[in-house]
């Protein structure tokens, strides 16, 4: 028998509850929305609050915190945090590694190279920090 949710326990005691998405298996709390066509990998994770919108994609090991957005058809690589109320646009490109701040706004179709650190700044495209 498959379990429907999944729990799991922070450091202060706190226990969260989170769903399998359907497509990539990936970890959405109960308390997010993910659109059925995103592709959220097993091994990433989607808080409470958060959403992802339809045709996105969620690499592994990434991490989208807690009230933060994901526009349609955006692509999220590998071991990427994207911040609490993060937004990220429609159709924006962030590279694996990459580290986007809290509050921090991505704009439309835009790219921000691997192993990039966003710090609370609206970009069209970042290069990788110093």
């Amino acid at each position: 028998m498959n379990r429907v949710f999944e729990e799991v326990e922070d450091d202060a005691g706190g226990v969260s509850k989170y769903r399998r998405h359907d497509n990539g298996r990936g970890l959405v709390s109960m308390k997010a929305r993910a659109h059925p066509s995103a592709y959220i990998e097993a091994t990433a994770y989607v808080e409470q609050g958060a959403e992802v919108g339809a045709n996105a994609w969620i690499g592994a090991g990434s991490w989208i915190d807690v009230d933060a957005f994901v526009g349609a058809g955006a692509f999220i690589g590998s071991n990427v945090h994207v911040g609490q109320q993060a937004m990220i646009g429609r159709g924006s490109k962030v590279g694996s590694h990459s580290r986007i701040s809290a509050g921090s706004k991505v704009a439309d179709g835009a790219r921000v190279e691997r192993d990039s650190r966003l710090d609370g700044v609206v970009q069209k495209d970042v290069a990788r920090a110093a």
